[in-house]
């Protein structure tokens, strides 16, 4: 026995020097070979148990904490247990809470929804008052369901407004937002995220995620760097302070948006042979942002619109929605796509959009507050303990957010044990080497394929939670949190993989 723990041990030492040689000599650990790690092990929980706290024990982590669970889905047993009940920053692994309350309490096919209204009346093909827009959180008006036409829902309306005949607003485009707070960022965001796509603002109108795409490129004719903006709006002030590089001086580009405002400074120097280069910029008050948009679009398609495009929080007259008269409603994609957003690509603005959601529709308000309650009520109602998981977002980009690992754990049992949901939640995560925030990690492993699981990254933090099958065909959920480290972050995910490995190669005696 001593010699098969010490050959046991010597394995997985082996096995985390080479990923690790492939951390620090290649920077990619894409480049696993196909022939590393892939022989099945044979052994018993005690032993792989041995093997795992070798894995965790890793001097590199040594100030550091590991909180691990991983328990087989097909009959209870812990495969493995390290700090499971203690408070851990799971940054994005939060979104599994999230999505998780969206499907339970609206349901796979809930759709967003927008109501276009008239607060006047149309005389022949003009409107004599105001278009009313009132927004109920759909994060979906941009390119991202609609072949990156980002256009395409406001089209969609304003092809409506044709069939009815309209050709003339006298009045203007008025965004009515009230049903969210007027809270764009997340409690404990960092200051310094304001200006990052990954923090847009949440709002009960949206457009574009809350952002301008801005490109910049070089322009050989007139020997100058071009940074244009889209879309273009007058209140969306582009500074272009990108100057050429010189000599061996590299690309380094930076994007600040003034606190406060809608004047974005692009600052930095500019190889004139890099590719051309697309970043984006958050915006101040989507709410106004989206309705000038509209408005724009509108004439553009041949509406002339005599009036301004402003936010309710603007309009100088009360409205009283029994006096308006709805023209249409705008849906979005289903819920279970949706999520698909969330979790794969880890959107930050989607799930804040989701959370909130929730609130307005459980609780009559959407606010994070209500969110939060409402989700954490179907949690207790689940079997979980609501006071073991703190939510103060619905991303996980803030540092106040704080789960137990078996927490993670149980939510994913029960995700797993409910048949209604658990496909469109299962589909929703990304898979190892294929797809989404896990597409470069496991490639050429055993795990490639069978490892669907959340990833989560903030500063000093990286998680991964989510489903996996052993070689017995066992599954198994598992949830995986290094919190407090000052090494690389590709080693904190090394180890990661390197547990993943080891389990989709485990096998019991």
């Amino acid at each position: 026995m001593k010699l098969k723990n010490y050959l046991n041990k010597t394995f997985t030492l082996i096995s985390i020097l080479f990923l690790f040689n492939i951390c620090i000599h290649a920077q990619d650990s894409t480049k696993i070979k196909k022939d590393s790690l892939q022989l099945y092990s044979y052994s018993t929980i005690s032993e792989l148990s041995e093997q795992l706290d070798d894995i965790f024990n890793d001097n590199s982590f040594r100030n550091a904490n590991w909180g691990v669970v991983i328990q087989s889905l097909k009959n209870g047993e812990y495969f493995y247990k390290r700090n499971e009940d203690k408070f851990f920053v799971p940054a994005s692994n939060l979104k599994l809470f999230t999505t998780a309350g969206s499907l339970l309490l609206l349901g796979p096919d809930y759709r967003f929804s927008t109501n276009i209204l008239l607060n006047g009346y149309q005389s022949g093909s003009t409107i004599y008052g105001d278009l009313v827009i009132q927004g109920r959180g759909d994060p979906t008006i941009s390119g991202r369901f609609y072949n990156n036409d980002i256009n395409l829902v406001f089209d969609t309306w304003i092809d409506s407004l044709l069939e009815l005949g309209v050709t003339n607003i006298k009045g203007n485009i008025v965004g009515d937002d009230n049903l969210f707070d007027d809270i764009g960022l997340g409690n404990g965001w960092a200051w310094d995220y304001e200006t990052d796509w990954y923090a847009a603002q949440s709002s009960a109108i949206s457009y574009n995620d809350n952002c301008v795409d801005i490109k910049i490129y070089y322009d050989h004719k007139y020997d100058s760097v071009i940074v244009s903006s889209k879309p273009e709006l007058r209140n969306i002030v582009i500074l272009n302070n990108v100057k050429p590089a010189v000599g061996s001086e590299k690309t380094n580009i930076e994007v600040i948006r003034e606190r406060g405002t809608n004047v974005i400074n692009i600052s930095g120097k500019f190889r004139k042979d890099t590719d051309t280069l697309i970043t984006y910029a958050t915006v101040q008050n989507p709410t106004q942002f989206a309705m000038l948009v509209l408005k724009n679009r509108l004439e553009n398609r041949g509406i002339r619109v005599n009036g301004y495009a402003v936010d309710i929080d603007d309009y100088e007259r009360a409205i009283d929605y029994n006096d308006l008269d709805l023209l249409f409603v705008s849906y979005s994609e289903k819920l279970n796509e949706i999520i698909k957003v969330v979790n794969k690509g880890s959107q930050n603005f989607f799930a804040e959009q989701l959370l909130k959601t929730i609130g307005l529709e459980k609780l009559g308000f959407g606010s994070v507050t209500n969110g939060v309650t409402a989700v954490k009520e179907i949690f207790a109602d689940i079997g979980l303990n609501p006071d073991n998981i703190i939510m103060v977002d619905g991303s996980g980009l803030s540092h106040l957010n704080m789960v137990t690992p078996r927490q993670v754990v149980e939510l994913l049992k029960y995700m797993y044990s409910n048949k209604k949901v658990y496909a469109d939640y299962y589909n929703s995560l990304p898979i190892a080497g294929i797809d989404g925030t896990l597409g470069k990690r496991m490639k050429n492993t055993t795990a490639e394929k069978v490892v669907r699981a959340k990833t989560g990254f903030i500063s000093y933090v990286r998680s991964l939670s989510g489903y996996a099958v052993t070689g017995d065909n066992e599954p198994i959920a598992f949830s995986m949190i290094a919190n407090n480290f000052s090494v690389p972050v590709k080693l904190a995910e090394n180890i990661q993989d390197l547990v993943c490995l080891r389990l989709t190669n485990f096998r019991r005696k």
